[in-house]
């Protein structure tokens, strides 16, 4: 298990910027990960702004949960606590083929204090399926370059660029609109990708 503050600047790109910066950069990591996504009928989660996932690769899996931060270190960048618990590959792809999901561990913990009357009503609702590089960009900053397909079909291609350092953040982003003609725009920034995942099911 491990429980982390996530800050991070979220971009949709074009297909071809997309490609661009991929070819820029060393590629630190190539992979696919599928993406199933649990609330209540009521959305309850969402109603208290947060996100729970599986996340099954291709030997291995994990349970993601990503909760407001109620002390936030900055207020520009998207900025959450992300509680992560392993899970084996076997177990994650019973856990998504029930119909309704009792989630163990810390993510168990978490929703039985706060959410112990509704808990049992989880279910999975949409998902998508990512092919995730990520890559070593400038000044040594991670940068994740998403490719996303939804159930309809529709895919959508996502920059993010994660560190504790919010100025480095900045400076980074900054540098990559310059060199690679995008901008950030109310549209196309910290785009809910379960939101994503909503609008493009069958």
């Amino acid at each position: 298990m491990s429980k982390n503050r996530e800050i991070e600047a979220k971009t949709l790109l074009s297909q071809d910027v997309y490609q661009k910066i991929i070819n820029s950069f060393p590629i630190r990591a190539d992979f696919v990960q599928e993406n199933y996504y649990f609330d209540t009928p009521d959305d309850l989660l969402k109603d208290h702004r947060i996100s729970l996932r599986i996340r099954i690769y291709a030997d291995h899996a994990e349970q993601t949960m990503k909760v407001p931060d109620l002390n936030p270190v900055q207020k520009k960048f998207h900025e959450v606590i992300e509680i992560n618990d392993n899970l084996t590959h076997d177990q994650a792809k019973k856990l998504v083929a029930q119909e309704h999901v009792d989630f163990q561990g810390n993510i168990g913990d978490y929703l039985d204090q706060h959410f112990s009357d509704q808990k049992e009503q989880l279910q999975l609702f949409t998902w998508s399926k990512t092919r995730r590089i990520l890559m070593n960009g400038l000044q040594n900053c991670e940068l994740t370059l998403d490719a996303t397909s939804y159930p309809d079909g529709y895919q959508d291609f996502e920059l993010e660029i994660e560190n504790t350092d919010p100025a480095l953040i900045k400076q980074v982003q900054t540098k990559l609109e310059h060199d690679y003609g995008f901008k950030q725009t109310k549209a196309n920034t910290n785009q809910n990708k379960i939101a994503r995942a909503s609008a493009h099911r069958k």
